[in-house]
């Protein structure tokens, strides 16, 4: 595929997408599951969503307090991986040049990395902030949103797993006084 600025679109231009269709897909089994087992009364549906929602939540729990504590380590990690994915587009659309250390991170400065005098961030003609910093700044602006996304999920996860409790707790019952 190309992009309309003309750049080849690779799987390395696009990280973990096979990851967010398989979670996709995953996601909308659970769905599935959880709808069966409430309309069909099934207990046995219904406490295995429970623990599928329970284990989404403690991994996503996990990955946070990890992302929390390891955050330099995380840094370090994205640095390591936009050396491999670095490219034209970055310096054009984020006006920056080079990964780490600006300009200086290339023997021959591309021209993406050109711009105009008059342009922030651009000295004698080439842009001199490194786009790691670009695009730490910009996850750092937009990461109160992630967190807040999140949160979200995290909060669904909750009410989806009590929901499918009570719902479980009242078969139960339900099974056991047609019984007696």
């Amino acid at each position: 595929k190309v992009h309309k600025d003309g750049n080849l679109i690779t799987d390395e231009a696009i990280p973990g997408i096979d990851l967010m269709i398989a979670i996709g897909v995953i996601i909308m089994l659970l769905g599935f599951l959880g709808c069966c087992g409430a309309i069909r009364e099934n207990r046995c549906l219904l406490l295995i969503f429970f623990v599928s929602l329970l284990v989404i939540f403690v991994l996503l729990l996990a990955l946070g307090i990890l992302g929390a504590v390891e955050e330099k380590k995380v840094k370090q990690e994205v640095t390591r991986r936009l050396v491999r994915i670095i490219n034209q587009f970055f310096s054009f659309q984020l006006k920056c040049c080079g990964l780490v250390n600006g300009p200086s991170d290339w023997d021959k400065v591309p021209d993406s990395c050109r711009c105009n005098a008059t342009e922030p961030n651009c000295t004698s003609s080439v842009y001199s902030t490194p786009c790691s910093t670009q695009i730490i700044n910009l996850m750092e602006k937009h990461m109160k949103v992630v967190l807040g996304i999140a949160f979200s999920i995290a909060i669904l996860l909750i009410f989806g797993m009590v929901l499918s409790m009570i719902l479980y707790c009242q078969i139960s019952r339900k099974d056991t006084a047609s019984t007696a």
